[in-house]
């Protein structure tokens, strides 16, 4: 009867399966480790890096529920670190930051319009887009790191964007809560959410019901970069340093975390809490295999088996709910 009585609850809930994969893995690691994964310090950082990656899957996961993606991210995540390091040196941090994010908007604008305005499709664009700007932050840095001065460490607003922590816990988590506080609210109570699902539902239907399918991507597009030129800082900020490879592969972390959360690649549908539970699923699976003294070179393998173990799980559970 309890098992029956799950069924609604999964069809009507994507994210369901992802949860409970997640809380499947904090028993499994826990359990497992000899409480060198279940710590505070441990749980901070797996926070951290789940706010970082967090903040970026979000933004993925508004483009992919237009029906397009952007595979970019990574390297925005790059570009927006790399430039608020460098404008600390002469302005503000909140200014710096403030100027990293409009970087991250420009490269989501470049992005939407590209797309939109010649039909090439997302992943093509994004692609160039991705190696494009790696390639400009590998030559910005020449093979060094940017690192931010020590006089902008000692301020209130290097305090609020990642420098410290409050009550045990980076500051980055406090803007991920606000952000998707915004982001949910946006998408339940505005006709921007009801617009973005209908136009990667069908975009013929939604432009034949007046709605400007082009507009909608491309705010999409500009928000994802600003998400992830934020997180860059953030990061950033955290570190105190940043170099050209930074942010490399978190595109493809940022995308499996979105598949995890119930996200649909060919649009219409997305959660924002799953996108975020899979980002912390991805974390806690990287922290795990890094107190375990699981060899770099096998990391990405294991990372990418763990995955595809977890999505075929969750699809395997969306399917059983959906049997009568």
């Amino acid at each position: 009867m309890a098992m029956s009585a799950a069924k609604p609850l999964i069809r009507r809930n994507a994210e369901i399966g992802i949860f409970l994969i997640g809380a499947l893995l904090v028993i499994l690691f826990a359990s497992t480790s000899d409480g060198r994964w279940a710590n505070l310090y441990n749980v901070g950082t797996i926070v951290q890096v789940t706010a970082t990656l967090g903040l970026m899957s979000l933004g993925v996961a508004l483009v992919i529920g237009t029906g397009e993606i952007d595979i970019s991210v990574g390297s925005t995540f790059g570009m927006g670190a790399l430039a608020y390091l460098w404008l600390a040196a002469h302005v503000d941090p909140l200014a710096a930051a403030a100027a990293a994010i409009i970087v991250g908007a420009a490269i989501g604008l470049l992005n939407g319009l590209l797309v939109t305005r010649t039909g090439t499709p997302s992943l093509i664009v994004t692609l160039g887009t991705l190696m494009i700007f790696r390639g400009i932050a590998i030559a910005l840095t020449e093979g060094f790191s940017f690192s931010i001065p020590y006089a902008a460490r000692k301020g209130w607003s290097y305090f609020l964007l990642g420098g410290d922590d409050f009550l045990d816990f980076n500051t980055a988590l406090y803007w991920l809560i606000a952000v998707v506080a915004v982001l949910l609210a946006m998408l339940k109570a505005t006709p921007f959410g009801n617009r973005l699902l209908a136009v990667g539902g069908s975009a013929e239907s939604a432009h034949s019901r007046g709605v400007r399918v082009g507009r909608i991507k491309l705010s999409a597009f500009v928000l994802c970069g600003m998400l992830a030129a934020f997180a860059g800082t953030l990061e950033a900020g955290k570190l105190g340093f940043a170099d050209g490879s930074m942010g490399r592969l978190m595109e493809l972390q940022a995308i499996a975390s979105c598949v995890l959360g119930g996200c649909v690649l060919a649009g219409g549908r997305i959660s924002l809490l799953g996108a975020l539970m899979g980002a912390f699923v991805l974390s806690s699976i990287q922290s795990y295999l890094v107190v375990m003294g699981v060899q770099p070179q096998w990391f990405v393998l294991i990372l990418g088996v763990i995955v595809v173990l977890a999505a075929y799980g969750d699809k395997s559970l969306r399917q059983w709910a959906l049997k009568r």
